[in-house]
């Protein structure tokens, strides 16, 4: 088992980069925002599976957060990050203070996704995310990426990202970890109290049931209709976007392709997102 290495400056991490990849190993990287929970422990364990050395990094990045988002309440908890990606074999952690000097004005376009589904109702998350993963992604030089499905459009941004910019990475998706009760993990899960959790986890079960809509040959738009009523129904405030979209270049579904079925719910301020496959005859 590997003793887990703390880096915080770019020099030591560049330095303990260059060292395994002279002796020939390969780099599997996992950026995070902390708060980790078994989802991300997932993506630490995939990585292992595909890279020699893993690396993690923990950075709340303030250019994905948007005016009134959680920036300054977003959960922070180092020590019980440390430990986790210890015990999940994780061979270095990267903690930089800040990505951004005083001057930094350079910006990414990431062209339709500004404007689509989750970028439509975070206007700049995904320039933002795009940034940070430019420049962690120069930081880190990996060989392998993981991501979680969870975040269905992200992971698409990032191979589009990867393609565009010409980063010698490969992109893996990891599949959604869900609680018992089939509720995506996510870090801001935390901010619910019981009752809360359990208006939550009907988010999946209506999910499955308009999945089940679909495949028994009803048409998208009923389906998506009845879905959305049945959301606001089982207690969410509001549903932000449910749609069915193409799997592989989340445009518009054509028959006969690999679907996703993805969606933003509000509950008390809270956004949930989730999405899942569909496989249409």
């Amino acid at each position: 088992m590997f003793v887990m290495t703390k880096l915080r400056t770019t020099e030591d991490l560049r330095a303990q980069v260059a060292v395994w990849k002279a002796d020939g190993l390969r780099v599997g990287f996992v950026p995070t925002m902390g708060a980790l929970h078994e989802g991300h422990i997932s993506l630490v364990e995939l990585a292992r599976e595909n890279a020699d050395r893993v690396v993690a990094s923990i950075y709340v990045n303030p250019t994905q957060f948007g005016p009134g988002e959680d920036l300054a309440a977003y959960p922070r908890d180092e020590a019980e990050d440390l430990r986790k990606l210890a015990k999940a074999g994780c061979a270095a952690v990267y903690l930089p203070q800040t990505l951004y000097g005083d001057c930094h004005s350079t910006l990414v376009d990431v062209g339709g996704f500004a404007g689509d589904l989750e970028g439509e109702h975070r206007p700049g998350h995904f320039e933002g995310v795009a940034l940070v993963l430019t420049k962690l992604f120069n930081r880190v030089a990996p060989d392998v990426a993981v991501f979680g499905e969870k975040d269905f459009q992200q992971l698409a941004l990032v191979r589009k990202l990867v393609a565009d910019l010409d980063f010698p990475i490969t992109v893996i998706g990891a599949p959604i970890k869900r609680d018992a009760q089939g509720l995506a993990l996510s870090s801001r899960n935390r901010y619910f109290d019981d009752a809360q959790l359990a208006v939550a986890r009907k988010l999946n079960v209506e999910l499955g049931k308009c999945v089940d809509y679909l495949k028994s040959g009803m048409s998208p738009e009923t389906a998506l209709e009845y879905a959305r009523a049945a959301i606001l129904e089982a207690g969410f405030d509001a549903v932000d976007y449910l749609e069915l979209r193409d799997a592989e270049t989340l445009g518009p579904y054509e028959p006969a392709s690999d679907a996703r079925l993805l969606t933003v719910a509000r509950l008390d301020g809270i956004r949930l997102l989730d999405n899942m496959a569909v496989s249409l005859p």
